[in-house]
């Protein structure tokens, strides 16, 4: 197994080294090349894709940091005890890339995801090879909690095979978002959107509860349309500053600050999703003409990072109204130890929530709700291990108190820590813990089949509608 993991350490970590963009750009240049692309247009399609990555990140860390000073001067004047401090989604990326296992998980997923195009079971070509952090992190807990490598690697290949089976799933309902033509090549295999199935029960629960709350739902870019700035998401990004920089008791000058930099951030959301686009056009063309000629008509999808969809309006809609929810949920939720600051807009929540509910915002808002507690409880599971691994690769933040907790609190995936840490004591034999892990990876399964049983049921009728 060590020479399995040494060699994946020399065949990736130059390339990771590099970081996400420029490894994103080489690598969708050489899959555009591969399928017959113009070099300089698929150097075109690479540089965009490398400058999108990059000014989505900037805007996230951005927003996120303002939100956060904010969220800690609202807890200093209230004194709450949450002392396991939120720090993002980069610090968990480094901590994560700081280990060996990570390259050797990545390794392993290019070969699970090659045998399943080679056997037909994917017709996904996962790219996003940087995000694999999301699925190794949960590895490297279960190892954590005393799982071994074969165990752990075991279950990373159980969770990845359905990320790659939901990037299928999911293909349809992003053509239909995005208002794209079948031979569109983007989906994702994002870790993000494994909450789906859990998302679709409540979604279910939804339309035999409450169906009559759609007829006053609305789609944020319609209500824009009608009643122009006020409900832009220029306008959207203001009010919850305003809010935000209330509850902190910030001074008139902070809080229009925060305001305004929230209404920049959403606008400039909107207009970085279009550079995704126009960055696999070039690969898009390629494989169609290669599909055509070569596949006999086979469609092959590009699994990109989750920002491609980051133009639709719910996301940043749902992210805002979120956000003072998820800090209140903190403030009462029993078990919870986590203040929410680096992840206080709600990246990990709000791509799931689009996709199963079709952009149905107040469904969006309410699913989003319930299901928070689940990512506040698993940051505060993690945080230990978090932690812990942070201090051994030197990547725990400076300024922070020696024996400070440190966590994400919308970190992609949370269920599948639990998993992790369920996995982890099981293998250690103790009874309980196998009773419950056996229980919780069946589960996990049967919800994701019926999931997949109803987005299929989903796909049919976007076929049929398009075949009219």
């Amino acid at each position: 197994m060590s020479t399995v993991i040494d060699l994946a350490n020399k065949v990736f970590q130059p390339l990771i080294n590099l970081g996400a963009a420029p490894l994103m750009t080489i690598v969708l240049t050489l899959i555009a090349l591969l399928f017959k692309v113009k070099f300089t247009k698929a150097l075109e399609g690479g540089l965009k894709l490398g400058i999108a990555l990059t000014g989505i990140g900037a805007i996230i860390n951005i927003l996120s940091t303002s939100f956060a000073d904010a969220m800690q001067s609202f807890v200093e004047r209230t004194g709450l005890s949450l002392n396991i401090t939120d720090v993002g989604w980069a610090p968990l990326a480094t901590i994560t890339w700081g280990s060996p296992y990570t390259l050797y998980f990545l390794l392993i997923m290019v070969i699970v995801n090659i045998v399943m195009l080679v056997l037909n079971r994917t017709n996904t070509l996962d790219v996003d090879i940087f995000d694999i952090w999301h699925l190794s992190i949960v590895g490297l807990f279960a190892i954590f909690c005393g799982a071994n490598l074969f165990i752990a690697t075991a279950l990373v290949i159980f969770i990845g095979v359905l990320k790659i089976i939901n990037s299928d799933l999911m293909k349809p309902t992003f053509n239909d978002l995005l208002n794209a033509p079948d031979a569109n090549p983007m989906t994702t295999t994002h870790m993000n959107y494994m909450m789906n199935p859990i998302i679709m029960v409540f979604d279910k629960i939804f339309d035999k509860v409450f169906p009559w709350l759609d007829k006053y739902d609305f789609d944020a870019a319609k209500l824009n349309s009608k009643i122009g700035f006020w409900g832009s998401k220029f306008a959207i990004g203001i009010y919850l500053g305003i809010f935000v920089g209330m509850l902190a008791g910030q001074t008139p000058t902070q809080i229009f600050a925060l305001a305004f930099t929230a209404a920049t951030c959403l606008e400039l959301f909107s207009m970085i999703g279009a550079w995704f686009i126009a960055a696999v056009e070039p690969l898009s063309r390629g494989i169609t003409d290669f599909a055509s000629n070569k596949l006999k008509g086979r469609t092959l999808n590009i699994g990109l990072d989750w920002p491609f969809i980051a133009g639709r309006a719910e996301i940043w809609a749902a992210a805002n109204v979120l956000a003072p929810i998820m800090l209140l949920e903190a403030m009462i939720l029993p078990g919870n130890k986590l203040l929410p600051l680096g992840g206080i807009i709600a990246m990990g929540v709000t791509p799931a929530l689009l996709v199963v509910t079709r952009g149905k915002l107040i469904r969006m808002i309410v699913i989003g709700a319930i299901e928070l507690p689940v990512f506040l409880w698993s940051g505060t599971l993690m945080a230990p291990f978090i932690t812990e691994t942070a201090k051994k690769v030197g990547a725990f933040p400076k300024g922070l108190n020696a024996d400070a907790l440190i966590s994400h609190t919308t970190m992609e995936g949370p269920v599948e820590k639990f998993l992790a840490y369920l996995v982890g004591n099981a293998s250690q034999g103790e009874i309980t813990f196998v009773l419950y892990a056996a229980l919780a990876l069946v589960a996990y399964l049967l919800i994701f089949v019926w999931y997949a049983r109803e987005m299929k049921k989903r796909n049919a009728i976007y076929a049929a509608e398009k075949a009219k």
